[in-house]
């Protein structure tokens, strides 16, 4: 990576994807709010039935980050079941005063209705122009590309929508560090784990702060049960990969949540957004992974300093 030119794209934390107590979530955003992350997504987005947090303390708890800078967006549900979500999901939409991150076409819709602006998360399955298109008539201001996509995908399909006419007010961001949000399903694989009923789970996601880890039959870590929620086993990094995005036109470089470490991996990319070198340690080892990146299967690492 060339350190000689600073990097024009800021930094957001995603919405926090596990299951952790109350105040292990304040005492998480305490610490977050004295980094470099410009824009923090707040909200639960796997289970309606993680409530430590209802979604008053989430509206709460932005306000008291956005009075310390942040720009803040609340993050809805990826997977809606059931009347009381669609509620929830209704107050979230209607808060008057913080975009939302639409993880589902419902919230879409909702926030289209109202005429406001919205961000995509990457469960919104954003493949093509048409759908790009749509969804930036129907009041999308940002994307966050789908996980599984990758740079030249990204760069042919931002190239089209400039062809086309250009989308002046579209921000795209880009999953770049943490746990690949990989798919959602009506079952839970932690209470199926735990041989629990899903509705009578007891909660048992706050057992497993960083997720259960799944292993194949030679001991491969491959995934990670996280509720009804799979995730990658390793964490995504694109820490090298930050020139290429700016060439490419991304506007957002996203970091997702982890209970160890977080502060030293936004120190790390805010130092490369600089073009400074880190001073902290390399995070990439073993258990890091990119290959959607590079249009390979995603638990591969390429190695490249690009």
């Amino acid at each position: 990576m060339d350190n000689s030119k600073q990097l024009t794209m800021g930094l957001t934390l995603g919405p926090l994807l596990y299951f952790w107590p109350k105040q292990d979530v304040y005492n998480f955003y305490a610490q977050m709010a004295e980094t470099e992350v410009e824009t923090i997504y707040l909200g639960e987005t796997v289970c309606s039935k993680r409530r430590q947090l209802k979604t008053a303390d989430w509206i709460s708890l932005a306000q008291e980050l956005k009075s310390c800078g942040k720009q803040v967006v609340l993050s809805g549900l990826a997977l809606l079941e059931a009347e009381s979500e669609m509620k929830s999901l209704r107050r979230i939409c209607s808060n008057g005063e913080f975009m939302v991150e639409a993880n589902d076409i419902a919230a879409v819709q909702m926030l289209s209705e109202q005429e406001l602006p919205f961000v995509t998360g990457p469960s919104v399955n954003i493949y093509n122009l048409q759908v790009l298109k749509q969804l930036y008539k129907s009041g999308m201001r940002r994307w966050v590309m789908p996980v599984e996509l990758g740079a030249d995908t990204l760069q042919e399909l931002l190239q089209q929508a400039e062809e086309d006419g250009g989308l002046p007010e579209l921000e795209t961001e880009v999953f770049a560090y943490g746990c690949l949000p990989l798919a959602y399903a009506a079952r839970c694989f932690t209470a199926r784990y735990r041989n629990v009923p899903k509705d009578n789970c007891e909660f048992c996601c706050i057992e497993y702060p960083d997720g259960l880890v799944m292993r194949s039959q030679e001991g491969k870590e491959l995934f990670t049960m996280n509720g009804i929620q799979t995730l990658s086993a390793e964490h995504y990094n694109l820490e090298h990969q930050l020139n290429r995005m700016q060439e490419i036109g991304v506007n957002k470089v996203r970091l997702s949540p982890q209970r160890e470490g977080m502060s030293e991996v936004i120190e790390r990319f805010a130092s490369r957004l600089k073009g400074e070198e880190p001073s902290t340690i390399s995070l990439v080892n073993q258990d890091h992974c990119n290959g959607y990146w590079f249009a390979e299967p995603g638990i591969r690492w390429m190695e490249t300093n690009a």
